[in-house]
């Protein structure tokens, strides 16, 4: 598990966005029932098998509508959890509460699905060497809690963005015209914007593949969409010349089969993409 950080701006920004789309101009509902100067303690239930990420997100949207909230955790982040446990008790204003209470558990229930279905992959290729990568395949504006969901359930982030890493695929080689004019193009103009970014390159078949080894030039080779047995002789034809990625297809089923073929790195787009989100509700203490 990860000990990262959480943007402070992106998470200030997400906290009001999310109030906003949910509150807009007052929760009628409490303001009209409950007294203003109501203090309610509240728990936070576990009512499925999993892992729990979040917390320090649900700390910090409490903090964001009641600055006076005692936030008491019992669980920490990437802790097994199962139904009937508790996460943590928060006491605070009874309206501050309820209006918190959906953006609490809509982050921390996909959060800990994304840590649970994390951990299942990382336990896969316990053992090996192979490390496995989530991908840009995250809910818009979310990448941020999501990847760091991925880190809590044990797996690995891979680039944040366009922005941090060249990924030279299928459609830009064929854009540019071939694997030696892509590759070529890319080292003049991270010479010319003075950019220091690692080159991965997408292969296809093993005619790609001994194209880029003649060319050179980049650090790790994707193999996409190649069967077992072919990343094998990809990974001995390559040796330790550069870094090997697997990708395409690749599932919880298949996924040790690939890191025994010997890659370094497996990515896996259904880490952040089709996930259950785990069952957790807020209950208020009588």
């Amino acid at each position: 598990m990860s000990n990262s950080k959480i943007d402070e701006k992106k998470l200030l920004n997400f906290i009001q966005q999310g109030l906003e789309e949910d509150v807009r101009d007052g929760d009628h509902t409490s303001l009209a029932c409950i007294p203003s100067t109501a203090k309610n303690t509240a728990k936070l239930l576990v009512k499925d098998v999993g892992i729990l990420a979040g917390m320090e997100i649900a700390e910090a949207i409490f903090k964001y509508v009641d600055p006076e909230v005692e936030f008491n955790p019992f669980l920490k982040n990437g802790d097994d959890i199962h139904e009937g446990d508790i996460a943590f008790e928060v006491t605070c204003n009874a309206q501050a509460l309820l209006k918190a209470e959906r953006l609490v558990l809509n982050t921390m229930q996909r959060m800990s699905g994304i840590a649970t279905h994390a951990r299942r992959f990382a336990d896969e290729v316990a053992g090996t060497s192979a490390k496995v990568l989530d991908t840009r395949k995250t809910t818009p504006l979310l990448r941020f809690l999501e990847k760091k969901a991925v880190l809590i359930g044990g797996c690995t982030n891979y680039r944040n963005g366009l922005y941090d890493r060249i990924m030279i695929k299928d459609n830009h080689i064929d854009a540019a015209g071939g694997i030696q004019q892509a590759i070529e193009r890319t080292h003049q103009y991270l010479k010319e914007k003075e950019l220091d970014l690692e080159i991965t390159i997408e292969v296809r078949n093993l005619v790609e593949l001994y194209t880029v080894l003649d060319i050179g030039g980049i650090h790790r080779i994707m193999l996409d969409n190649f069967e077992v047995p072919l990343v094998k002789e990809a990974v001995a034809i390559i040796g330790d010349r550069f870094e090997t990625e697997a990708s395409g297809g690749i599932n919880i089923h298949t996924i040790r089969k690939y890191a025994k073929a010997g890659v370094d790195f497996i990515s896996v787009g259904e880490l952040t993409h089709s996930i259950k989100s785990l069952d957790l509700s807020l209950k208020i203490k009588k």
